[in-house]
């Protein structure tokens, strides 16, 4: 039963390209497909995830015929977290020839990269990277930005909106100097202003800081109940590490930073109970996502070090190879491919979501609000907040 649960979504592809036009001996050109990610340096930990999810998913269209008898084939570039190696990456991707990108789990590399794919005309799918700013730096219907995550435009306030209703009302910000630390503190503050509140008292802090104890004690001494931490690396648990130091009780919130190892790992017994937006959690909730996290297990026999970027990632490249089979003709000029992505003409089972015209010509974020979920800490792994959550979790949310 497993097998065949396994290869549903494949088979849905395979009934499309049953359809199709079989391949000639001018189309039999694997079809490159860049990636782009940190998949060594700090943030590796969902890095390797994205390459992952996006490797399961080839493996699998591939099986099946791949576009019109032509597998597609990955070029592979290592951002290693740093927004120069990013631009060069992107670049060379570029003079490669790929018909498309799946990439960028930064913020702050992502923006400095944008350009290159926007003036190559070149479309480009975010997978990780939630920073507002990605998918508005050009007007939607000229962009050729499109992401699949939950931008912090809406992270931001479905965790606003959270602790209000828990009565959390005083908020420490804690927000890392990066590109994603700026965007989303941006986003926090103006999700307090909607609920007519503001921050009793801000942090900001460099990358490798070990030691936050003097902020938290002045944010302590502001009156603080909670801390809102936006950073993605291990100052998420120093954070955590520093409050447990001060023998300071309050909660830690923010955003899906929070279910990466650095924090988890790092913070150990300081992590628990932390709460963080979610799009995926790793657990066997329906049909798609038990088959997806049994054929991950399979193929890199451990567990999903950050469970959304995969699962992420995996929904990306299927989005785009079906896309692509809306393009009979096989000529992959920028234009053809956006185009494609803007009109996709079939609804995509997810793991994440079920994708009905997840982008168009005035909207490149395929995620809405409606399809997150608060995550916890518990025992060193992330599950529900709310029994509530994993109940609706039966249904893959549609785009709202």
């Amino acid at each position: 039963m497993m097998k065949r649960v396994i290869f549903l979504i494949p088979l849905l592809l395979c009934g499309w390209l049953a359809g199709a036009m079989p391949a000639t001996a001018q189309t039999v050109q694997p079809v490159k497909i860049g990636v782009i990610g940190p998949f060594t340096g700090p943030s590796s930990d969902f890095g390797q995830p994205m390459l992952h999810g996006i490797e399961l998913a080839v493996q699998e269209i591939n099986a099946v015929g791949g576009y019109l008898g032509r597998p597609l084939t990955l070029v592979v570039k290592d951002d290693q977290g740093n927004p120069d190696l990013g631009l060069q990456g992107a670049q060379a991707l570029v003079e490669e020839g790929v018909i498309a990108t799946i990439g960028f789990c930064n913020t702050g590399v992502a923006m400095k990269a944008l350009p290159v794919f926007q003036k190559a005309q070149l479309p480009l799918i975010v997978p990780c990277a939630t920073g507002t700013p990605i998918t508005s730096q050009f007007p939607a219907p000229q962009s050729y930005i499109f992401r699949t995550s939950a931008r912090d435009a809406i992270q931001a306030p479905f965790v606003v909106e959270d602790l209000v209703k828990r009565g959390w009302t005083k908020v420490a910000i804690f927000a890392d100097q990066t590109g994603y630390g700026e965007a989303g503190l941006k986003d926090v503050q103006a999700a307090l202003a909607q609920q007519k509140l503001e921050a009793v008292y801000v942090a900001r802090f460099a990358l490798g800081v070990k030691d936050l104890r003097e902020p938290l004690k002045a944010a302590r001494e502001a009156g603080a109940n909670v801390v809102l931490s936006y950073t993605v690396g291990p100052e998420n648990a120093a954070i955590a590490n520093g409050r447990r130091d001060l023998g300071w009780a309050v909660p830690q919130v923010g955003a899906w930073p929070l279910s990466f190892p650095f924090f988890i790992n790092g913070a150990k017994q300081a992590a628990e109970g932390a709460l963080m937006a979610q799009t995926f959690i790793a657990e066997p909730s329906n049909e798609r996502r038990a088959a997806f996290l049994s054929a991950y297990a399979r193929k890199y026999q451990q567990r999903i070090a950050v469970p959304m970027a995969a699962a992420q990632s995996y929904d990306s490249t299927y989005l785009l190879a079906y896309a692509l089979l809306g393009i009979r003709n096989g000529q992959f000029s920028g234009p053809a491919v956006k185009a494609a992505l803007e009109n996709i003409p079939r609804v995509y089972y997810g793991i994440v979501a079920t994708y009905e015209r997840p982008f168009s010509l005035d909207d490149k974020d395929a995620i809405s609000q409606n399809m997150l979920v608060m995550g916890k800490v518990s025992n060193g792994a992330v599950t529900f907040a709310y029994p509530a959550d994993a109940n609706r979790n039966l249904f893959v949310q549609r785009k709202r």
